[in-house]
C-alpha cells in the first residue's frame, strides 16, 4: 500500500540471509521495476507497455507477468510489508500498539524517502494521477490491513477477526493512504515523517480543539 510502499525499513538486516534462487528472484523483481519507473519517467505511465517493460529489464513479458499480474502492481508492490511486520513485532511487549505503529512507520517513511526519494515520488504521484493505479491500491489493501490485524491482535491479546482491530487497521490503512496523497497533492513539499506522525495524532486523538491546518 502506498503509505507503505514508499517506505523501507532496516529490517532487511534481520534474520539468515535469502538462498541464490530467492536473491535472483528478488534481482529480477528489481529489475523490472526500476525499468518500469524509467520508461513512466520518460514518456509517462499510459504509453509504457509491458512489452516495453520487458525489453528494458531483459526479460520476457511472460515473465513479467510471472512477477506482477498487472502494470499497476509493479508501481505498487515492494518486499517491505513482511519487513513492517517484523519490525513490529520487535517493538517492546509493554509499548503501547500505537505507539509502536508511530515509531515503526515514522522511521520507514524517513529510511524509505532517503534511500529512493525520487520513487517515492513517483509512485505517490501515480496514485493521485493514474486512476487505474489508485484502484488497484485499493484491492490490495486487505493484505496489509490481515498484517496489521495480526500483529494488533497479539500485541492487544484480541481476535484478529475482532471488529475493533479489524476497523483500527483498515483505518490506520485508509488514513495512511490519505496521507500520501496529501503529500503528493502538494507537490512533495512537505515533511512526510510529519504527515505521518499528524495522521497518528487524528487517529488516536481526533480533532481536539486546535485550529485545523491547512
Amino acid at each position: 500500500m502506498s503509505a507503505m510502499t514508499a517506505a523501507r525499513t532496516t529490517a532487511s538486516a534481520h534474520g539468515p540471509r535469502p538462498g541464490l534462487r530467492e536473491r535472483k528472484k528478488l534481482k529480477t523483481r528489481i529489475a523490472i521495476r526500476e525499468a518500469t519507473y524509467r520508461l513512466i519517467e520518460e514518456q509517462g505511465y499510459e504509453a509504457t507497455t509491458v512489452e516495453q517493460i520487458a525489453e528494458a529489464a531483459e526479460v520476457s513479458a511472460s515473465t513479467v507477468f510471472r512477477y506482477f499480474p498487472t502494470k499497476e502492481d509493479i508501481v505498487l508492490t515492494d518486499e517491505y510489508d513482511p519487513l513492517l511486520e517484523d519490525e513490529l513485532r520487535a517493538r517492546p511487549a509493554d509499548e503501547p500498539i500505537v505507539e509502536s505503529l508511530r515509531i515503526v512507520l515514522c522511521r520507514a517513511v524517513g529510511l524509505g524517502f532517503t534511500e529512493e526519494p525520487e520513487v517515492s515520488r513517483l509512485r505517490t504521484r501515480l496514485m493521485i494521477e493514474v486512476p487505474a493505479v489508485r484502484s488497484r491500491l485499493l484491492e490490495s489493501m486487505s493484505v496489509t490491513g490481515q498484517m496489521l490485524c495480526r500483529v494488533i491482535a497479539e500485541r492487544s491479546g484480541r481476535d484478529a477477526g475482532q471488529l475493533e482491530v479489524r476497523v483500527f487497521s483498515m483505518a490506520l490503512i485508509a488514513a495512511l493512504t490519505e496521507t500520501a496523497a496529501y503529500w503528493a497533492e502538494h507537490g512533495h513539499q512537505d515533511d512526510l515523517g510529519e504527515l505521518v506522525g499528524r495522521t497518528m495524532d487524528m487517529l488516536t486523538s481526533g480533532f481536539g480543539t486546535g485550529a485545523p491546518e491547512a
